[in-house]
């Protein structure tokens, strides 16, 4: 790794940082203000949905700009956002805020939100950089540690965000962003980031150009399999991301829950440093998978008990797995796509793939409150399994769990025998 790839990753780590800190500063504040779960709901699916629908545009961002410029106007952009956050804020009697359907509240907290989705335009561009930066056999190493500084922001971010909204106030909470992002500017300014003028190969350069896009992806055969695999994967992965909260609160105060995530998230950090260290073998793709079966397995017995210990044991080697998710595939798109092409592509990836989560955050609901909960506290179930596995509501998200984790398991062994897995895998090898 050289020094310039590690200034890189240092001034991403605050942008990253400070982007997840107001998201979370914000949703607590929220809550708070308005004492409304509605809002805070809706504000999770304004922010998925952005998150989603923002990826084709900007991975088209990426490819037509340099990279370095497209990270500058990311935090430019946020930077903006976050100044007429500020205004209104100061402008605004603290009893607007109090009220769920006051159209001013409503403008803050979008501009805080789209603020902090501006940060997706830097975290493409880092993507495409390692490709500039980094030489071929080192790559899944430096992927591994944009996973680890992703996992500390989100760390720091999470811990940090509730003191301050608690002790300080959503005002400096404004303030500590403003200044971070400003430093994050300065900073990346003085950072010489040389790059080769941009080749444009096609005329669809300046629109978002998703049927080019698709057209090569699909030159890359087997690609389209694993994007949907991984699309597949994270719609799954949306019912612990919608319920956890509520199953891990059954099992003790929100206090202990708080601190917990904040120990758990450090199995981001743990997987990162690891593939930064030992790579990810000589089968990025291989190694996805196989990491993709250990989270299922998981996923299938941690909620076989109610059992705060199996739960967090779980969760951590859980979660100290995602990196490994994620710097494979960015592996692979590193490899078989052409850099000219790579942020529209990371772009289409991201959009595609967390598309899945506000679906199953919307379907899931329902799904457990009218059939596994009913299931699991006055229907068959409590005659079936309750004698050994438990009765009540938390057992009836426990089943759901098992249940996903048995789905996923059984999905991703199905993908790994499938002609897709070949081609893509003998493809890769090419490289």
């Amino acid at each position: 790794m050289t020094k310039l790839f590690y200034a890189v990753l240092a001034n991403s780590l605050v942008a990253s940082l400070t982007n997840t800190f107001v998201w979370f500063a914000v949703t607590f504040w929220v809550y708070l203000q308005t004492k409304s779960v509605l809002a805070t709901s809706i504000m999770a699916g304004v922010y998925l949905v952005t998150v989603a629908i923002s990826g084709f545009f900007l991975g088209t961002v990426v490819d037509r700009y340099k990279k370095k410029t497209a990270m500058m106007l990311s935090s430019i952009c946020s930077l903006v956002l976050y100044l007429l956050a500020y205004i209104i804020f100061v402008s605004t009697p603290p009893a607007v805020f109090t009220d769920a359907s006051n159209i001013i509240l409503w403008v803050f907290i979008i501009l805080a939100l789209i603020g902090a989705i501006a940060g997706n335009l830097r975290t493409i561009a880092l993507s495409t950089l390692v490709t500039i930066v980094i030489p071929e056999p080192k790559r899944d190493k430096a992927n591994g540690l944009v996973g680890t500084i992703n996992g500390v922001g989100f760390l720091v971010a999470s811990t940090f965000s509730g003191l301050v909204i608690g002790f300080l106030g959503v005002f400096w909470m404004l303030v500590f962003s403003i200044g971070l992002t400003i430093l994050a500017i300065v900073h990346l300014w003085t950072v010489p980031i040389s790059e080769q003028k941009i080749i444009h190969t096609e005329a669809h350069t300046n629109h978002i150009d998703i049927r080019g896009t698709i057209r090569v992806i699909h030159l890359v055969p087997g690609l389209f399999a694993l994007i949907f695999f991984n699309t597949f994967n994270n719609f799954l992965g949306g019912v612990f991301m919608s319920l956890m909260d509520a199953y891990g609160l059954s099992l003790v105060s929100v206090q202990v829950w708080g601190i917990l995530w904040g120990f758990l998230s450090l199995g981001f950090i743990v997987g990162g440093l690891v593939v930064a260290k030992k790579g990810l073998g000589k089968s990025p793709l291989r190694t996805l998978f196989l990491a993709n079966i250990v989270m299922w397995i998981i996923a299938i017995f941690f909620t076989i008990q109610a059992s705060i210990v199996l739960l967090t044991i779980g969760l951590f080697i859980y979660l100290c797995l995602i990196p490994v998710v994620e710097a494979s595939e960015q592996t692979i798109l590193q490899t078989v796509i052409p850099p000219e092409r790579q942020g529209r592509v990371f772009g289409f990836a991201q959009s595609i793939e967390q598309a899945a989560s506000p679906l199953t955050a919307f379907t899931i609901g329902p799904i457990a409150q009218f059939i596994f909960i009913p299931f699991m506290t006055t229907g068959a179930g409590v005659d079936l399994i309750g004698t050994w596995f438990g009765t009540g509501t938390d057992r009836g998200i426990a089943l759901l769990f098992i249940v996903t984790g048995l789905i996923g398991l059984i999905v991703t062994l199905m993908a790994m025998r499938s002609r897709a897995y070949r081609k893509l895998s003998a493809n890769y090898q090419k490289y």
